[in-house]
């Protein structure tokens, strides 16, 4: 019977009371009612037991570590005492993040809410309330009353908020990626100012290719995007370019891209297939779309292709403003270049920065004939973390002069334009001057004493950068942030070479990148110092 069922249900959900007090909590107590090996909370130790334990498994049980304050249980060994003893602790813990819960007033939080068991009679009313690729997550206990009264335009939005989903006619903005397995899912939507890359397997086969709907570029393309949520205003999605990739993996970017192709069975092929889309969506400072432009990636299958690969990313700028790489957010990403700039000349105070082609400091590029005079203009980026060296020889003959010969180095070693100021943080604006640490120069000189009878020239042999960083802001997800840059820049001595005479000479360039974070004092409870940079975007759309 169905009530019998319902009570059998009731029984199998019920949980016992939730426990709280970090006194009771243990972990590690995994056999019933015996003592645990080296667990200092099991309740079925004796001290007797204690007295053999060599170390406690689980030190510190605490209960929610998003709370801002709470009791936290220490077990310790006195190791000292005969027999040794057991130490328990009961202290109050302070999170140092500033983002933590304050209270838990939401009860049914601490509990495991029973599912509803499918029966005959609420199949139907399950299958359409979970049944579809998304669905509502929001317990009942969170009612809302609808009956309030709703202040004049209070539904409508004007804007798009960052990582809401961009509308379209019909939905919304699809960038397919696999959910549970590998396969594509067009279910997820595209949240603004997100930039994303997905990849993901799709199910094809040639009989078919026509009618698959996520193989065809109209699927992409044939909704216009809404320029504001809820709004009438439309914005149509252009393609800006058609790559089409043969079967062998080669590449041919389609003259006339604005053309739409849309598959085609062949014989044993299926042709225009996609296998890569990527949109550019152009906004407003007010959260408005208005431009968005895809490019694509067409290919071809083969009679025995049963899935195919594709790729999918999307990306945003603002209007009147040029795209600038970042290496984190805010702090710096290990293995991200360290972007790097000028001061604009003229200027009585720092007022922008205007950064190098890339944005980026570089070193010299070490290439395999180790030619310094090939080299001259080959520079690799210098990536975060990693301590880099490279080099190359020059030939010095008796006919080469001294100025030239100093000058070529020094482009060598520094580059066309060497830049001046390093950024902080990983994200810091042109126009934020105080996230810019200028660049300290330093020059050391191997003396030597030349023949008095014989002209000597001094001339650069090695540049050393040394970047210093710190840890800085919360102590639970510290940013990594440049504080100073040393470049030094080591000269030697030659002598005039005799006619006819040669000599190599080696050439270095390296980054050494050093840790100056203070360590965290010991026993230190009390609320840190709250020093901490927000991403630039942090309060948008308000400046």
């Amino acid at each position: 019977p169905a009530d019998t069922r319902g009570a059998a249900q009731k029984r199998a959900c019920s949980a016992p009371a939730a426990v709280t007090d970090v006194a009771r909590l243990c972990v590690c107590d995994l056999l019933v009612a015996q003592c645990d090996a080296n667990c200092c909370c099991d309740p079925d130790c004796s001290p007797e037991e204690f007295s053999l334990f060599t170390t406690c498994s689980v030190p510190v049980v605490v209960g929610d570590s998003h709370l801002c304050r709470q009791k936290a249980a220490v077990y310790s060994l006195d190791v000292e005492a005969n027999p040794p003893e057991r130490i328990f602790q009961l202290i109050d813990q302070v999170s140092p993040s500033i983002f933590c819960i304050h209270a838990t007033n939401y009860k049914q939080a601490l509990y495991l809410r029973c599912p509803e068991m499918p029966t005959p009679e609420n199949f139907d009313r399950l299958l359409n309330e979970f049944g579809s690729a998304a669905f509502s997550a929001e317990p009942e206990g969170w009612n809302v009353d609808t009956e309030a009264p709703n202040p004049p335009d209070a539904n409508e939005t004007h804007s798009y908020q960052y990582g809401a989903p961009v509308q379209t006619e019909d939905a919304f903005l699809r960038l397919p990626s696999p959910v549970v397995s590998s396969w594509c899912s067009d279910a997820n939507p595209a949240g603004f100012l997100v930039n994303q890359a997905t990849k993901c397997i799709r199910s094809v086969s040639v009989e078919r290719c026509e009618s698959i709907q996520g193989l065809s570029m109209l699927f992409y393309i044939n909704s216009s995007i809404l320029a504001v949520p809820k709004s009438s205003q439309m914005v149509n999605v252009t393609v800006q370019s058609i790559v089409v990739q043969s079967l062998d993996g080669r590449r041919t970017l389609l003259e006339g891209g604005d053309v739409l192709k849309l598959p085609l069975a062949l014989g044993e092929l299926c042709l225009n297939i996609v296998l890569g889309v990527s949109y550019h969506i152009t906004y407003t400072d007010t959260g408005a779309i208005v431009e968005a432009a895809a490019a694509f990636v067409l290919g071809a299958i083969t009679k025995e292709a049963l899935s195919v690969q594709q790729s999918f990313q999307i990306s945003f700028t603002q209007v009147n403003t040029k795209p600038v790489p970042l290496s984190g957010n805010p702090g710096y990403v290990v293995g991200l270049p360290v972007r790097a700039g000028f001061r604009p000349q003229g200027y009585p105070f720092l007022a922008e920065f205007l950064t190098n082609k890339h944005s980026q400091l570089t070193i010299l590029q070490s290439t395999p004939s180790q030619d310094c005079l090939a080299a001259q203009g080959a520079r690799a980026p210098v990536l975060f973390g990693y301590n880099m060296i490279s080099g190359c020889k020059l030939r010095i003959t008796a006919a080469m002069k001294c100025q030239p010969l100093a000058q070529t180095l020094l482009d060598v070693l520094k580059g066309q334009s060497f830049p001046e100021y390093v950024a902080s943080f990983g994200n810091s604006q042109a126009q934020d001057v105080l996230d810019w640490v200028p660049i300290t120069h330093l020059h050391s000189s191997e003396q030597r004493l030349p023949n008095p009878s014989q002209s000597s020239c001094q001339v650069p042999v090695s540049l050393g950068i040394e970047v210093k960083w710190t840890k800085y802001g919360s102590l639970v997800n510290p940013q990594a942030r440049i504080v100073n840059v040393t470049a030094t820049l080591s000269t030697t001595t030659l002598k005039q070479l005799p006619s006819g005479r040669e000599r190599i000479i080696p050439v270095t360039s390296s980054v050494v990148f050093t840790d100056i974070s203070s360590p965290a004092e010991p026993g230190y409870k009390a609320w840190p110092t709250i020093n901490i940079k927000l991403p630039f975007d942090f309060f948008y759309p308000f400046v």
